[in-house]
C-alpha cells in the first residue's frame, strides 16, 4: 500500500536500488507496486524493468504500459470534435448478462452507449470494464470498437477471476493507475466519466478522472444507506456485514462529494428517499431538484437466429407444461442473475407454498452452467432443496442458463402473444430493484408484470393499473402476490400489459435516456 501511495503522488521514499530489489524479489503484489514506483524514478531506472521476464498476460501488459505506450489495439481513431464520455461497469463480464455479477447494467450500458454515440454533441462513448488474467490471456486487446462511436475499454485486473464487491478494494489503486494510463493515451482528452455503483472500483475511476482532468457524474441510489438503516433495526446484526455496509456508505458519500454532478434513480415518491439518505445533496441542489433521468430500453430488433432459438425454448416449456390436451397453462417467467438479492429461491418456495405450482409452470432464466460462481451455486442448491420432496413442483420448474438479451426479448414476445400456446406472466421476486431493467423489457414486450414494491419499480409500475407490486420480504407474502397474479383474468391482464407497453415505449427509451444524460455531460464539461 505504501509503495502504491508513493507511486500515485510521485514520492521517492527509498533509494532506487532498494525499489529495484523489491521490483525483482518481492511478492507478486509488492513487485507490481515497486514497478509502478520505479517508473517514477526516471528513465534510467525505468529501463531496468525491460529485463524483467513477465509471468503471465497481466504482467506483460503492465510492463509494456510502464516501458512503452500501451498497445490498446484500436484501429479506429477517436473523434477529435464533440464530447468524449465514459461509463463504467467494473464487476461481471460485459458480454454475458445474467451470469455471475453481470446483470441488467451491461444491457443498459450497451444500449445507452449506442444511443449516446448518435446523440448530438457526443463524439464517442467509452464503456469501461475490467478483464481478469484468464480474460487477458484469451484476448489482450484493451480498446476495441464495438460499433461506430462506441468503444470498450478494458482495465486489467491481477486476479484469476472477475472481481466482486468483496475484493475489488484490493485492486483500487491499480485500477486507478490503469484507468489514468489508458485514458491518457487515447489521443484526445476524456471530457466526462459517469460511474453508477458505490464501490471501490468507482472510487478508483473517480481518482483517475481527477488525474486526467475529466468531469465526473455519479448516479446515487438509496442503498447502501437504506440497507444500513434496516440492518441496524435487527437485534442479531452481523458485525462483518455492518463493516461492509459502513464502507459502502463511506464510498457513496465520497463519490457524491467528488462528483461534478450527481443524478439519482427515482423511486416511489421521486427522489425523496434518496435525499433523505444524502442530505448533502439537498443542500447542494435544493429540495426536490435532484435530477433523475429515466432509464430506458433499446428498441426491439428481431434477430432471425434468436427466433429459431426461441422456438426451441418454447418447445421445452411446452414439454414442462404437460400434454397438449391440457387447458392452456400459465407460464411464470423470471429473468435475472442468480443471486441472493434476486431471491429466485424465495420465489420457488413461495410458488410451492401458495399452491401456484399446481396450475403454472415456473421458468427461471439466469446463471452460468460453464463455471457458476459461489452465489449462483448457493441459489441453485437452495432451489434444489426446496423442490427435493415435491416431484410435482420439480416437474413444472424449468431452470434455463442466462440467455442473450436478443433471446430473452424474443422469448418474452412469444410468450406475450395472446394467440400463443401459453397464458404468460412475468414476475420479479427481488428483495429490491433500484430500477429493474428486466422488468421494463418484459413490460415493453407486452407481458403483464409483477415487481417488488421496494426500490425504483413503483416509480413506473402502478399497482393494479399497469402491473402488480409485490411484497417480497417473505415467501408467504410473495406467495400471496403470486396468487393474485395468477388469478388475474385475461381481460384485466391484457389491459395492464397494454398500458405498461405504452408507458415504456413513450417514456423509457434508451434514446430518451441518452438525450437527458448528454445534457448533463455537456453542462459538466462546459464548467471545466
Amino acid at each position: 500500500m505504501l509503495l502504491q501511495l508513493a507511486a500515485a503522488v510521485g514520492l521517492r521514499p527509498l533509494p532506487g536500488d532498494g525499489v529495484l530489489r523489491l521490483a525483482r524479489e518481492g511478492s507478486r503484489r509488492v513487485r507490481h507496486a515497486a514497478w509502478l514506483l520505479l517508473a517514477r524514478y526516471g528513465r534510467r531506472w525505468g529501463k531496468r524493468l525491460r529485463s524483467v521476464e513477465p509471468a503471465d498476460a497481466y504482467e506483460r501488459l503492465l510492463l509494456e504500459a510502464l516501458c512503452h505506450e500501451p498497445r490498446t489495439g484500436a484501429r479506429h481513431p477517436l473523434p477529435s470534435s464533440g464530447l468524449l464520455v465514459a461509463q463504467s461497469m467494473l464487476m461481471g463480464r460485459f458480454d454475458r448478462p445474467g451470469e455471475g455479477l453481470s446483470g441488467g447494467l451491461s444491457v443498459l450500458l450497451d444500449s445507452v452507449g449506442e444511443a449516446l454515440a448518435s446523440t448530438d454533441g457526443i463524439a464517442g462513448v467509452l464503456t469501461v470494464v475490467t478483464a481478469c488474467r484468464p480474460d487477458l490471456e484469451a484476448d489482450p486487446v484493451l480498446l476495441r470498437r464495438r460499433s461506430p462511436g462506441h468503444w470498450i475499454l478494458r482495465l486489467p485486473v491481477d486476479s484469476d477471476r472477475p472481481t466482486g464487491p468483496q475484493d475489488i478494494g484490493e485492486h483500487r489503486e491499480a485500477l486507478a493507475w490503469w484507468a489514468t494510463r489508458l485514458m491518457s493515451t487515447l489521443g484526445r482528452r476524456l471530457d466526462v466519466l459517469h460511474v453508477r455503483y458505490a464501490d471501490d472500483g468507482s472510487l478508483a475511476l473517480a481518482e483517475a478522472a481527477r488525474r486526467v482532468g475529466a468531469g465526473m457524474v455519479f448516479t446515487a441510489t438509496p442503498d447502501p444507506h437504506r440497507q444500513m438503516s434496516e440492518r441496524l433495526d435487527h437485534p442479531d446484526v452481523d458485525p462483518d456485514q455492518v463493516r461492509l455496509d459502513l464502507h459502502r456508505v463511506y464510498l457513496a458519500d465520497r463519490l457524491a462529494d467528488r462528483a461534478d454532478r450527481v443524478v439519482g434513480i427515482a423511486g416511489r415518491g421521486g427522489t425523496a428517499e434518496l435525499l433523505h439518505h444524502f442530505p448533502q445533496l439537498s443542500r447542494r441542489y435544493g429540495a426536490g431538484r435532484l435530477s433523475a433521468p429515466p432509464e430506458g430500453v433499446a428498441p426491439y430488433e428481431p434477430q432471425p437466429e434468436a427466433a429459431k432459438r426461441c422456438g426451441f425454448l418454447i418447445d421445452r416449456i411446452g414439454g414442462t407444461a404437460g400434454s397438449a390436451d391440457e387447458s392452456r397453462r400459465t407460464v411464470l417467467l423470471s429473468v435475472g442473475r442468480l443471486h441472493p438479492v434476486k431471491q429466485q429461491d424465495v420465489l420457488v418456495r413461495a410458488w410451492i407454498e401458495s399452491g401456484c405450482h399446481r396450475e403454472s409452470v415456473l421458468v427461471l432464466v439466469g446463471g452460468s452452467t460453464r463455471g457458476p460462481d459461489r452465489q449462483e451455486s448457493l441459489i441453485r442448491d437452495r432451489i434444489h432443496a426446496v423442490t427435493r420432496g415435491n416431484p410435482e413442483a420439480r416437474g413444472r420448474l424449468l431452470l434455463l442458463p442466462a440467455l442473450s438479451n436478443a433471446d430473452v426479448r424474443s422469448l418474452e414476445r412469444t410468450l406475450a402473444d395472446p394467440a400463443g400456446r401459453f397464458r404468460a406472466r412475468y414476475v420479479c421476486p427481488s428483495a429490491k430493484e433500484e430500477f429493474g431493467l428486466a422488468v421494463l423489457e418484459a413490460m415493453e414486450a407486452g407481458m403483464v408484470v409483477a415487481g417488488p414494491e421496494r426500490g425504483g419499480v413503483p416509480h413506473y409500475l402502478d399497482d393494479g393499473v399497469n402491473g402488480l407490486l409485490l411484497d417480497t420480504s417473505t415467501s408467504h407474502a410473495l406467495g400471496q402476490g403470486l396468487r393474485r397474479l395468477l388469478d388475474l383474468d385475461d381481460g384485466a391482464a391484457e389491459t395492464m400489459a397494454r398500458r405498461a407497453q405504452h408507458l415504456v415505449r413513450t417514456r423509457y427509451s434508451a434514446a430518451a435516456m441518452a438525450q437527458a444524460l448528454a445534457g448533463h455531460y455537456a453542462d459538466v464539461a462546459s464548467r471545466g
